[in-house]
């Protein structure tokens, strides 16, 4: 199911059809990463980038909360992103908090995936245990970012990675994007609590946009894309398709897109003939990391099982935390295999 052939509303009804009642991550595996990561304060470590929170894993630690049917921990996480990150005049988070410094907020600039990230939580979350309040600030979150984030260029939606610094008169090459922001699953909810914004361009123009800004043999999108002229790697990134893009295959097999040779490819450019994930250089084609970590290989297993019902590898269907990014894509992956891929699961 792509986006790009049905539009937003008919993805809306796809997803709300297969999201299974039942939590979708398992009491225990919830449990080893909340652990591991999330304070009793509802703070969620980011343990691989020097301890700080941020946005993004307050976003994510809600929604696995709420993918394990968790509301105690669901409420302590999204108690802390309240009162410490919700601190803008605009309704956006501010994008870290670091424990290290004092005042904590050091650089009050947002980033449009955490946000994003909090209203679709929020938006799960009042849906499934029916909490008015939590939708409602779903909607308040969701507004915010439609009105400080969306923007055109060339007659394209697009979706700026932050309120500021990214846009065509912040930056010699801009508008700069990064399409692992695109959180396609969350645009029908989006679209939902501020319909007045355009989420179906953004997503319609953003699935367009993964698939004609690939480059190299590999045919792999870079984290951080120049839109200037045509398409290419930003100015002042690391022209890598890094630790951001390898998000967006997972991103797309969570949303149902439908488009296997994207899929096929992106599958085909990110890992190497053992199944690890390679971080690659787009412009000279070198492997500048191999991460064989179960979280990240985790990704081009689901998409192969989902295209072509290949089952994840054993190693893969066990959830041992290990450190926070890689561990939340784990439990991710195995959410919608979970969800709507139980062949995944199976022998």
């Amino acid at each position: 199911m792509s986006f790009t052939h049905y539009g937003l509303a008919a993805a809306m009804l796809l997803i709300a059809s297969v999201a299974s009642a039942q939590p979708s991550i398992s009491a225990a595996d919830w449990a080893a990463y909340r652990d591991k990561f999330v304070e009793t304060s509802g703070r969620v470590i980011d343990d691989g980038n020097g301890g700080i929170s941020h946005s993004e894993g307050q976003g994510y630690g809600m929604l696995l909360a709420v993918l394990a049917d968790n509301r105690a921990d669901f409420e302590q996480i999204w108690t802390f992103t309240r009162t410490q990150l919700l601190l803008r005049d605009d309704g956006l988070a501010v994008w870290k908090w670091d424990p290290d410094t004092e005042p904590h907020v050091t650089d009050t600039n947002n980033a449009t995936d955490g946000d994003i990230l909090i209203a679709y939580a929020l938006a799960r979350a009042g849906r499934m245990w029916s909490r008015q309040d939590l939708t409602g600030a779903a909607s308040s979150i969701a507004n915010a970012v439609g009105k400080a984030t969306i923007s055109k260029h060339e007659g394209r939606a697009i979706l700026l990675p932050a309120a500021t610094g990214f846009a065509a008169g912040d930056r010699q090459d801009g508008p700069v994007v990064n399409l692992s922001y695109l959180v396609f699953e969350a645009f029908p909810d989006l679209l939902e609590l501020a319909p007045g914004y355009a989420w179906g361009a953004v997503a319609r123009d953003g699935l367009e946009m993964i698939s004609r800004s690939r480059f190299g043999e590999r045919q792999l999108p870079p984290d951080w894309l120049s839109l200037q002229t045509r398409p290419e790697p930003a100015n002042g990134f690391a022209p890598e398709f890094g630790y951001n893009a390898l998000r967006i295959p997972l991103y797309l097999a969570r949303a149902g897109s439908g488009d296997p040779a994207l899929l096929a490819s992106l599958q085909a450019g990110m890992q190497n003939a053992e199944g690890n994930v390679e971080l690659v250089n787009v412009t000279s084609g070198a492997v500048e990391k191999v991460l064989s970590d179960p979280g990240y290989r985790a990704i081009p297993a689901l998409v192969a099982c989902v295209m072509q019902d290949k089952p994840l590898p054993a190693e893969l269907r066990r959830f041992t935390p290990t450190i926070y990014y890689p561990s939340t894509l784990h439990l991710l992956v195995l959410s919608l295999a979970a969800e709507r891929h139980q062949a995944c699961l199976s022998d």
